[in-house]
């Protein structure tokens, strides 16, 4: 505690100009020591809440541990095997590690060096001038740069390990070196050094108390807040696009959205969200509602507003989704409106859902789509992005023997393993932020609805990532057989529109275009900016966007991208003129829940986006 008292403020402030902490009046032993006292007992306070909810926590199961246990000593056994890997890799540390010892002897001599090693242009996390001001830190910093680089070339291409394994050992090998970031720790951390002896230790005490909400919010598992949730409220002033409930049954309730304009496009659409997260991201607020903007286009907008499951639905399947999702609201629509097709919109594993559904009328003869719109979806699970990481047969079986437990995949579970995807955005930015510099979040709409999940059943999950992430089946003609029917995508002949965006991680675009090509049907594909959520909630704001089109569908993404044209602006626009173009005819608007069979059973958003 002196040195951290006396040392660490001449150190880290040592190349100001003006160093407020060498002021002796700023620091104050008998108020530190009240505060440390504070800490302790908040502490404690922490520790008793974490043991009492003990038995409701929701720890590693030992197969998981087991899991991880084999996989690295695979990783060992194989690196003994090729020790020229290793040395290689030592001697590369070592020289770099000698040349960084001997710049930064330079440096206190007072002479300029070239840095050794710097993070990446887009990493934040040593954005503070204290990381290359000050030459303590700055060597704190190149030294845990050079540490990951070793740790990284250590494990990457490790003969004699299967590509699976290959990539789980390099996907776990980042979350520890993530978490090792001097960024996240007191000491080594400039920005949270500054605000402990400024605050004389307050942003820890309430760094403790954010820990202690944060166990209580995630009923004894931490779920770090990421965004001032009493900022948002759905209905308020998130998901607000005026409309009406007209249908629901135990999988959905159906919204249709009432009309800004006096006439409308004569076929309607149905958005249909994925059921992995809440459909309001498509309806965030006024501006930046892709909902509200199809509706001001002159579109009668349906919306599918998934159900939060629980154990009752526990044996609720994909084509319970199928059946009760999209087929059903078809159904509805066309008694609503009169209209016997739909323009369909699918989102994420929406989409996936959408091509199935396709699939399922197209066998079944009936002509119920007129165009079908897919949002960063994927058909062909060749290559899954960064989640294959999480699917392999001894993962899904400890999955399923958790699921098995409550009938159902908690939300929360599936939001940490996309957080863990971004973890220094979504992970460790927010424990420093939170824990260390005792601050609150920002408000900030979409971050709110990541952290607003929901859960998914266990026989629909099941099947879904034995299906279509581990095996590929729905790629194949009769691949996979939903309510009764061989599904063969091959065979849709819709007209249909991919957007993908080039950032995506979670359904990376090269893949989702190996699914727009295994259509019959015209099928034309947009590539979109930024990732899997900004690359769609893409309003039309001038000289913000862009997009890359090709009239073409080449046989591989490559060729389609060499032959791409960039345009400016939201995509949003090309796919309102695609759309239109195959639905010219005009209808006077059709207001919400005045047909006599499909009355107004509540407003807009409904009650199941709210369930938790």
């Amino acid at each position: 505690m002196p040195y951290l008292a006396e040392e660490l403020p001449r150190v880290v402030f040592m190349t100001s100009k003006k160093a407020d902490m060498d002021d002796k009046k700023t620091f104050d032993p008998a108020e530190l020591a009240k505060t440390v006292s504070g800490i302790a007992d908040s502490s404690m306070q922490l520790l008793k809440g974490f043991l009492s909810r003990e038995q409701q926590a929701h720890h590693i199961s030992m197969g998981e541990a087991l899991h991880f246990t084999r996989m690295f000593q695979a990783f060992v056994s194989r690196s003994m095997m090729d020790p020229t890997k290793i040395v290689g890799a030592q001697m590369a540390f070592w020289n770099n590690y000698s040349s960084l010892m001997r710049n930064l002897t330079y440096r206190f001599f007072g002479q300029s060096a070239p840095a050794v090693a710097q993070p990446a242009k887009s990493d934040r996390r040593f954005k503070s001038q204290a990381w290359e001001q000050n030459p303590l830190f700055d060597y704190i910093k190149q030294t845990y740069l050079i540490s990951a680089d070793y740790m990284r070339a250590l494990v990457k291409d490790t003969e004699g390990l299967d590509e699976q394994t290959a990539k789980k050992l390099e996907f776990y090998t980042e979350q520890f070196v993530d978490a090792m970031s001097p960024t996240n720790f007191l000491a080594t951390n400039p920005d949270v050094v500054r605000e402990t002896l400024e605050s004389k230790g307050q942003n820890l005490l309430k760094g403790f108390k954010n820990i202690l909400e944060d166990m209580e919010n995630g009923e004894g598992q931490l779920k770090i807040k990421m965004t001032d949730t009493s900022a948002f409220e759905v209905g308020k002033n998130i998901a607000t696009t005026p409309g009406k409930v007209i249908y629901q049954n135990d999988m959905m309730q159906l919204i249709q959205y009432s009309p800004t304009t006096k006439d409308v496009n004569k076929i309607p659409v149905l958005v249909i969200p994925p059921w992995i997260n809440r459909y309001y991201i498509l309806d965030l607020n006024e501006k930046k509602s892709y909902v509200k903007w199809m509706v001001d286009q002159g579109y009668t907008v349906f919306l599918i507003s998934w159900v939060n499951p629980d154990e009752k639905h526990q044996d609720k399947g994909f084509d319970a989704y199928m059946k009760e999702g999209p087929l059903e609201a078809m159904d509805i629509i066309e008694k609503v409106t009169g209209e016997p097709q739909v323009h369909t919109i699918g989102y994420c594993l929406g989409g996936t859902l959408q091509a199935t559904t396709l699939a399922y009328l197209t066998a079944k003869k009936k002509d119920r789509v007129k165009t079908s719109t897919f949002f960063t979806s994927l058909i062909n699970f060749e290559f899954p992005g960064e989640l294959e990481v999480f699917i392999d047969e001894e993962q899904i079986q400890n999955l399923e023997n958790k699921m098995s437990k409550k009938g159902f995949l908690e939300g929360k579970s599936m939001a940490t393993t996309f957080n863990m995807l971004r973890a220094n955005d979504l992970i460790w930015s927010y424990f420093v932020n939170n824990y260390l510099l005792g601050r609150e979040p920002l408000p900030f709409d979409i971050l709110y609805w990541n952290s607003d999940s929901t859960n998914l059943p266990a026989r629909m999950h099941s099947f879904y990532l034995r299906n279509m992430y581990q095996r590929n089946l729905l790629k194949d003609p009769g691949g996979i057989n939903v309510a009764g029917v061989d599904i063969d995508v091959s065979k849709i002949k819709v007209p249909s529109y991919f957007v993908s965006t080039v950032e995506d991680h979670i359904a990376p675009w090269k893949s989702t275009y190996q699914g727009a090509t295994l259509f019959s049907g015209p099928v034309k594909f947009v590539l979109g900016g930024s990732g899997h959520i900004a690359g769609i909630v893409n309003p039309e704001v001038p000289g913000k966007y862009n997009h890359w089109t090709n009239t073409k569908l080449p046989a591989t993404s490559d060729e389609w991208l060499k032959g791409a044209k960039e345009q400016q602006g939201s995509w949003w626009t090309d796919w309102n003129k695609w759309v239109s173009g195959q639905d010219g005819e005009k209808v006077p608007a059709r207001k919400p829940g005045t047909n006599a069979k499909y009355k107004a059973i509540e407003d807009a958003p409904g009650s199941y986006v709210r369930a938790k």
